[in-house]
């Protein structure tokens, strides 16, 4: 019989208090650079001093009091390490200590993702040397404070439950079809337990659950809802995001909450590739191949914006630049012309292209403070004609 040799993992060995003012003596006399590899119960660290020479590595617990009992009494040093879950309140608690917290963007960082030797140790030995060498390196990206976490949460929390109630219902559809009956269209938040009225009890038997849940959970996002509009009137600027047909309190307040602070970007059109609206480039010589979209950035907002180009291309929708765009573009059958007019390819891409145009919009807004003019390009388009002709 085969034996059990599985066994529990052992627990985070202290660092001794010896060891601890060692380092911390030699903190105060150089900047010491330190990669943190997180982990969800312990995290493996790697210390270089001014020479590149590595002074300590180890692991400890990932709590408050884990990272104080090392940190807490460090002289000011520069502390490298991954965006992750638990980045953003490590962040904001080593940077409470007076350290120089680089949060570093995997995603762009090939020689720690892409490493053919990867372990925590190596990790957060690579960070530390990345971080000593040139922070840019790393890629660092700025986390979202506190409150905006908390309220982003709630958001997110809300587009969990539409995702889980989208699911339910498809389901419900699907398993009735196979049995010859089928639900009565409908939109999502109108579908309760009384929409299979007059289908087979034997259909009832199977759907009539998942449709309960439906409901129930309509109602959650009815609470959520409510939460998402208090949590608005906190924030001034979404009355200036608002004012864009198809952007609600929900797009609005995603938006500010994601972006945070609108001064992080030099030009508006720096949204754009940030939300990952923008197309892949992989041009070499005369060969430019048209790819997708990066679909870098914030998803869930990056989905919301595309909700709100639907909004203003939709037909009854008010006239506007943007619309006036987007309708061109179809009649032209998408970008230079390459697809076929009316198509569901070209339109896809119309909308993603009036979500990036879109964004740019909304942080135009939000930096200037203006007052949102739908048919602003064309007005200044006949103003500019006008003085054309004048003049001839």
């Amino acid at each position: 019989m085969k034996k059990n040799t599985t066994t529990a993992k052992k627990s985070p060995k202290t660092l001794s208090n010896s060891k601890k003012n060692q380092i911390r003596q030699m903190a105060a006399k150089q900047r010491l650079t330190i990669g943190l590899d997180l982990g969800d119960v312990t995290s493996r660290y790697c210390i270089l001093d001014e020479a590149g020479e590595k002074v300590s590595e180890d692991r400890l617990p990932t709590t408050k009091v884990g990272l104080s009992s090392l940190f807490g009494k460090m002289p000011p040093s520069r502390i490298a390490l991954e965006v992750g879950t638990h980045s953003p309140w490590v962040s904001r608690h080593l940077a409470g200590m007076g350290h120089e917290v680089i949060v570093a963007n995997p995603h762009k960082v090939k020689l720690i993702t892409q490493s053919v030797r990867k372990n925590d140790q190596i990790d957060a030995e690579q960070l530390a040397r990345l971080a000593r060498v040139d922070p840019k390196l790393l890629s660092p990206i700025q986390h979202r404070g506190p409150e905006a976490q908390a309220d982003l949460a709630v958001i997110r929390a809300r587009a969990e439950l539409v995702d889980s109630r989208t699911g339910l219902i498809n389901c419900a559809r699907g398993l009735a079809k196979p049995m010859g009956e089928r639900l009565k269209k409908c939109d999502a938040d109108q579908v309760k337990g009384s929409l299979a009225d007059g289908l087979s009890e034997e259909v009832k038997k199977v759907i009539g659950p998942l449709l309960k849940s439906v409901e129930e959970i309509s109602k959650q996002i009815g609470v959520y809802d409510e939460r998402i509009e208090e949590i608005g009137k906190r924030y001034p600027e979404m009355k200036l995001l608002t004012q864009v047909h198809g952007v609600g309190t929900l797009i609005a307040l995603t938006y500010i909450l994601t972006i945070e602070d609108a001064q992080r970007f030099e030009h508006s059109r720096d949204v754009g590739p940030y939300l990952g609206l923008t197309r892949k480039q992989r041009d070499s010589g005369g060969s430019e191949p048209e790819l997708g979209i990066t679909k870098a950035g914030d998803q869930l907002l990056r989905r919301l914006l595309v909700q709100g180009a639907h909004c203003i291309l939709r037909q009854g929708a008010p006239d506007s630049d943007l619309k006036a765009w987007g309708m061109a573009r179809l009649q032209n059958g998408g970008k230079n012309g390459k697809n076929q007019k009316g198509s569901k390819n070209a339109k896809k891409k119309t909308i993603v292209a009036i979500a990036r145009k879109l964004a740019v919009l909304l942080h135009r807004l939000w930096v200037t403070g203006e007052v949102y003019d739908p048919l602003y390009n064309r007005k200044a388009a006949e103003a500019a004609k006008g003085k054309g002709e004048a003049a001839a």
